[in-house]
């Protein structure tokens, strides 16, 4: 797993854990929808810590509550 795919999945279990859609999460974060659906895209490779920190403000958690996860510990190598 790579850690986009590793912050995707961080995020829709959390979600699933607050019982909040993507568009509520969109909007408690501050970000477009767009914004949002785009981070879930897997055709996209990259995310931004900016974004992964207003998602974390809208489900009122910190980066590093986030990124406190076993997701987090054996991810694959970036440069390939």
């Amino acid at each position: 797993m790579d850690v986009k795919e590793a912050v995707v999945l961080r995020f829709s279990t959390l979600c699933k854990e607050k019982n909040i859609r993507i568009n509520e999460l969109a909007t408690r974060s501050g970000v477009t929808p767009s914004t949002a659906y785009s981070m879930f895209d897997k055709n996209r490779h990259d995310v931004s810590i900016v974004t992964i920190k207003k998602f974390c403000d809208g489900l009122d958690i910190s980066l590093k509550d986030f990124f406190d996860d076993d997701l987090f510990i054996s991810l694959e190598q970036e440069i390939k």
